[in-house]
């Protein structure tokens, strides 16, 4: 409902994409300062104080950005920022035809064949890619691909399982 309301302001004002980049600031602000996050996420820490903080973090950001991190910390959502911020740029991606994909592989890929899998899923898909990639040795080997609720598993790790549900209901 608040990323809704918030790209539906930005969109109207012409400003996705600043609004865009000031969340993904603040994103990694959050990353990369633990105690942040944990203010946000402290129910204890009054409202007007988490307000200040983001305030304070956002610095030159856009005006419509900094009133909707006001709001969001006046009803007491500020520890839903890293949510609110996903599906705000997944419907920016949406709007700007974009596909955001988690790539998840056993071992780190070359960036030739990282970029070979990118264009086989723009073929595939007729859009634009905007991928993240991640590594799991846990994976044992293949892939795993999420876009959005989909989630394709071509792992080794994931074949197992599946084996193993194979043989656990055939035994039933």
């Amino acid at each position: 409902m608040y990323a809704g309301a918030l790209f539906a302001a930005a969109k109207e004002q012409g400003a996705l994409t600043r609004v865009r980049e000031d969340l993904d600031d603040l994103r990694a602000a959050i990353g990369q300062v633990p105690e942040l996050a944990s203010v946000l996420e402290n129910p204890e820490v009054d409202h007007v104080v988490k307000a200040q903080i983001l305030g304070d973090v956002l610095g030159e950001a856009h005006e419509l950005t900094r009133n909707f991190l006001r709001l969001l910390a006046e009803k007491g959502r500020s520890s839903d920022v890293d949510g609110i911020v996903r599906e705000f740029d997944a419907l920016v991606a949406g709007e700007e035809r974009v596909l955001a994909v988690e790539l998840t592989t056993a071992f780190e890929l070359s960036d030739e064949d990282f970029g070979s899998i990118l264009s086989q899923i723009e073929r595939a898909s007729g859009r634009q890619v905007q991928a993240t990639r991640t590594v799991d040795p846990d994976l044992i080997g293949g892939l795993v691909l999420q876009a959005g609720s989909m989630r394709l598993d071509a792992s080794v790790r994931g074949r197992l399982e599946r084996l193993r549900h194979e043989l656990a209901t055939a035994r039933s």
